[in-house]
């Protein structure tokens, strides 16, 4: 079966701010990639559901359109990208993540439509991967997107992480702490 020509290929894919010792990921593998599958809508991914619970979007979301938002797109496709290239890496060592998705999407997709989603590597780097994905319904291709992943070394993103948690601890207990009160306290009452 031939590929479609993938809209987004031309895209020029950076480097790595992070050194990495070792190189675990399976390139061959990761390579030879082609997917083929089925997602149905669920009525809980519309942009109107969505929106409905979102502090700034609660305001407009009921003038919105009933079919499948953006945001739940970018994730399903993103998803499934990450489920096959995670295949073909260390799971010890390294940990697959979102480096850029560009997506185009083309058509409205209502509840209760199935789409078939076809994808492939387009392009492959050191420790990256591009994927070109297409997603049509029964009538049309609702959805263009390249999505690069990166093979990332697990403890350098673990530690990242943890320097920004600790960052929002240090400026959560540095914030002023309101008075304590009886009512914040009720139990102090009783022993007054």
């Amino acid at each position: 079966m031939s590929r479609p020509q993938c809209a987004h290929a031309a895209v020029r894919i950076g480097s790595v701010q992070q050194p990495f010792p070792k190189i675990l990921m399976n390139h061959q593998g990761v390579s030879e990639i082609f997917f083929e599958e089925t997602y149905s809508v669920p009525p809980e991914q519309t942009a109107r559901a969505l929106f409905s619970r979102l502090p700034h979007g609660s305001d407009y979301a009921e003038r919105l359109i009933e079919c499948l938002a953006t945001g739940y797109l970018v994730a399903v496709v993103e998803s499934i990208c990450i489920r096959e290239m995670q295949r073909h890496v260390d799971a010890a060592t390294e940990v697959v993540v979102g480096r850029t998705i560009l997506l185009e999407h083309k058509g409205p997709i209502p509840p209760g439509s199935s789409l078939k989603l076809r994808g492939w590597v387009e392009h492959l780097g050191e420790r990256s991967a591009t994927f070109c994905v297409q997603a049509s319904d029964d009538h049309e291709v609702v959805c263009e997107s390249a999505v690069t992943l990166v093979a990332a070394q697990r403890t350098v993103i673990e530690s990242r992480i943890a320097a920004k948690v600790e960052a929002l601890v240090q400026t959560t207990d540095r914030q002023p702490k309101p008075a304590a009160t009886a009512e914040a306290f009720p139990e102090a009452e009783a022993t007054e």
